[in-house]
């Protein structure tokens, strides 16, 4: 089940088909993997709030958008080293780097809208909690 819902949210448009099909598979939680549909957001956020479903999030400003919680890569940290890659170095000089900086953001008020609790040690952890 969960291939075919997968497959059916890959495209922005039939975000609406997949959500109803998660709620009647009687899924606990969605997690919406970091890709093209970041620009859905807000519809994605819209469709769990209506299902009653929280959703995790890899991008920070998705949570922001209304999902319950995002855990990923501080974007702001990456700008600050995408600088030393436009200085005129040559392409085989520049080394592979791999975020060490992810952010965990937590929305507390759509936690309680949904009924949900939130440990106090995770919401001490986290960079940003929205009220």
């Amino acid at each position: 089940m969960c291939m075919a819902v997968c497959d059916q949210a890959r495209r922005p448009e039939r975000s609406a088909t997949a959500f109803e099909a998660i709620a009647q598979a009687h899924y606990g939680a969605v997690f919406v993997v970091a890709d093209t549909i970041f620009a859905e957001s807000a519809q994605i956020a819209k469709l769990a709030l209506k299902y009653q479903l929280p959703s995790v999030h890899q991008l920070p400003g998705e949570a922001e958008a209304g999902g319950l919680r995002s855990y990923g890569t501080d974007f702001t940290d990456l700008v600050r080293r995408a600088a030393l890659y436009v200085d005129g170095a040559k392409p085989a000089d520049l080394p592979v780097q791999q975020s060490t900086k992810l952010e965990l953001v937590i929305n507390l008020s759509l936690a309680r809208t949904l009924g949900l609790t939130i440990s106090p040690t995770l919401l001490v952890r986290a960079d940003e909690v929205i009220e």
